[in-house]
């Protein structure tokens, strides 16, 4: 997919969790930037979360290292702050972490890697971290997520008045490339998102508005309406599954859909001049068009 764009895009196989294999990506790359997407967020079992998010980064930023990069950026995630206090609360570059289960862990672990390596000197770094991700390339998961609300299956756990951060790609990639063209980004932490964020309400509503007057599709009227404790013991079935080094990513995403994961992207917005062009409704047309 990735040579169809240029014929100045050269593709190199490897495993993370493999350092040899780094090594050709690697060739001739001295003074260059790095930006590091690869992750796992839905493993098959637990001990994978660690082997790519956190051992991997040491890899990569290993031999990033030892081949003369110049600057790291590190796409981390949300999960290593965890859950807001509440609806009106937001994180910041500044709010403490309290990692959500293993795969916060994996990428709070990530973070310090990252940020041990700035900090003796061996490179330039930028962690920024995306929210819940969306756009035309989206994996599977997402286009399950508009079938439900199609066929109105999507669940509203509580009252769906939850914000959550969401991060359109086109806005995540600007985020991207200004970690890369402002200097004095070098050894900064940046939440990367929308321009605010959006309750779980207006999320499906907005997709099944779009999906029913836009492109004239039938969409059911029903509505499922569950109370919040479905997602509370949807966490702990989540935490003792983990426990038992496994995973179910049903189970776990049910965890999350009564909670608040919002951030404030001012810090990204004063020091960066990110400008997030892109919102929900339109974020959402052009993946559902895609």
């Amino acid at each position: 997919r990735l040579n169809k764009i240029s014929t100045r895009i050269n593709c190199v196989s490897g495993d993370i969790r493999v350092k040899a294999s780094l090594k050709e990506f690697f060739r001739g790359s001295k003074g260059a930037t790095l930006f590091h997407l690869a992750g796992i967020i839905h493993p098959k079992k637990i001990l994978d979360l660690y082997d790519i998010n956190s051992n991997g980064v040491r890899n990569i930023l290993d031999i990033a290292y030892k081949s003369g990069i110049k600057r790291a950026i590190i796409v981390s995630s949300n999960s290593p702050t965890g859950c807001n206090q509440h609806n009106n609360h937001v994180f910041d570059e500044s709010s403490r972490y309290n990692p959500y289960m293993h795969y916060g862990k994996s990428k709070k672990l990530c973070e310090d890697i990252t940020n041990e390596y700035y900090r003796a000197g061996r490179l330039e770094t930028v962690i920024i971290r995306p929210c819940w991700f969306y756009g035309p390339g989206q994996p599977k998961r997402q286009t399950l997520f508009f079938n439900m609300i199609k066929e109105g299956k999507m669940p509203i756990i509580g009252n769906g008045d939850n914000m959550r951060s969401m991060s359109y790609v086109d806005n995540t990639c600007q985020g991207l490339l200004l970690a890369d063209h402002v200097d004095s980004a070098n050894g900064q932490t940046y939440w990367i998102a929308d321009e605010h964020p959006y309750s779980m309400n207006e999320i499906i509503n907005i997709v099944k508005d779009l999906l029913e007057k836009e492109f004239h599709m039938v969409v059911s009227k029903k509505k499922l309406i569950l109370p919040s404790f479905i997602s509370d013991i949807a966490f702990f079935s989540d935490y003792i599954i983990q426990g038992f080094g496994r995973y179910n990513q049903k189970v776990h995403v049910l965890s999350e859909m009564n909670k608040t994961i919002a951030c404030s992207i001012k810090k990204a917005k004063q020091e960066l001049n990110y400008e997030p062009t892109i919102e929900l409704e339109e974020g959402m047309r052009r993946s559902i068009q895609w």
